[in-house]
């Protein structure tokens, strides 16, 4: 590179400096106000070597001259202005401050929920690992989100599997996410979850409600995007042998859902999650004890103990379908059994091919 090059490299690198030190000079200056109260800790290129030391005691030696020496070196050479680096020092400390807080109001019921329970404030800080899983473990790839409306009343229809729901939470994830309008998903849990403590009310403080035919109505009829997972306990417990084959969806009660309320079925397929638990038997044991119908026996548990319940890290492929609607029907069709019987299994066949489509176009499990 030309010594005239580098100069304008420089150049360059010393405005982008300085609209960073400004942006956070005005985000800092924000946060005051918000909080007069709260002030940054005192500030210097001594005090953060100092931190840092602190921090690597106990660790080798050689380590600690390594990351010490680098981090003198960065203020040196200037890679780090000081005021940036006070600004992200205060956020560090603002941040924290803020997670304490928030902490302290949930044990003391001092937060804010939506009719059906939904908690927003705890759905963000939880938020961050959903999307690890999604987009870091799982690595999933969503097609078809196009087919989610921007607003307004859907039925999300998907196949089952897993053993434990995380499709479910995958698929909330994609749409929260990926969608343009990154829009909160209400999943009908089944009843068999709330046997379990804490289960049903984490479940109820992250938006999703009990799976009735009358919630998910109620959550349409209000303009939410309502997921159902017909296969119910069926599909999550499906042995190796039967992955993605789809059980019966039951008595077509998410068809009612849709007829009542006129709203739009978009079917939906997960690959990848099948296996992540590789189910190998199933024994009717210890149902009454634990509250399961079956104790699964896996690759995994119980010979691994609680370490068993950690799920694969599969490669998922969530695919949202073309719409299926119910406008010429009318709501009276929810009343017409046979009609109900009927778009059961034209959905269940839809969701069926699409899974044997993108099982024709995977090439490994886990890449």
């Amino acid at each position: 590179m030309s010594d005239q090059g580098t100069r304008d490299e420089e150049i360059q690198n010393e405005e982008l400096r300085r609209e960073l030190t400004a942006e956070l000079d005005e985000l800092i200056q924000r946060m005051r106000e918000l909080t007069p109260e709260y002030e940054p800790p005192p500030f210097s290129r001594q005090r953060l070597r100092t931190f840092v030391e602190e921090a690597l005691q106990g660790y080798p030696r050689d380590i600690q001259i390594g990351i010490v020496e680098r981090l003198r070196a960065a203020i040196d050479e200037q890679w780090f202005e000081p005021e940036t680096l006070k600004g992200v020092w205060y956020m560090a400390n603002y941040t924290m401050q803020y997670n304490a807080d928030l902490i302290k109001r949930r044990f003391t019921g001092e937060y804010e929920t939506d009719e059906w329970g939904l908690d927003w404030e705890l759905l963000d800080v939880l938020r961050p690992f959903f999307t690890f899983l999604y987009k870091v473990y799982w690595r999933v790839e969503t097609t078809g989100l196009e087919h989610v409306p921007i607003e307004g009343r859907a039925l999300l229809v998907s196949n089952h599997s897993g053993m434990l729901p995380w499709d479910g939470m995958m698929v909330g994830t994609a749409v929260l996410t990926d969608h343009p309008a990154q829009r909160l998903v209400r999943t009908l849990y089944a009843a068999l979850l709330p046997r379990f403590p804490f289960v049903s009310t984490f479940l109820v403080r992250m938006g999703q409600a009990l799976a009735t035919v009358e919630n998910g109505t109620r959550l349409l009829e209000q303009e939410e995007l309502v997921a159902v997972y017909p296969e119910g306990y069926k599909g999550i417990g499906k042995l190796h042998k039967d992955r993605y084959k789809l059980a019966r969806f039951g008595r077509g009660g998410f068809v009612k859902m849709a007829l009542h309320t006129q709203a739009p079925i978009v079917p939906v397929s997960v690959v990848g999650a099948e296996e992540t638990y590789i189910t190998l038997a199933k024994l009717p044991i210890m149902s009454g004890a634990t509250g399961l119908p079956y104790l699964p026996i896996t690759l995994t548990f119980p010979w691994l103990g609680l370490l068993g319940f950690v799920p694969l890290p599969t490669k998922w492929h969530i695919d949202f379908g073309e719409p299926i609607t119910v406008d010429e029907y009318g709501p009276d069709g929810a009343d017409n059994l046979v009609l109900v019987s009927q778009l059961t299994d034209q959905v269940r066949n839809t969701v069926q091919e699409m899974i044997h489509s993108r099982l024709a176009q995977r090439r490994s499990i886990f890449f």
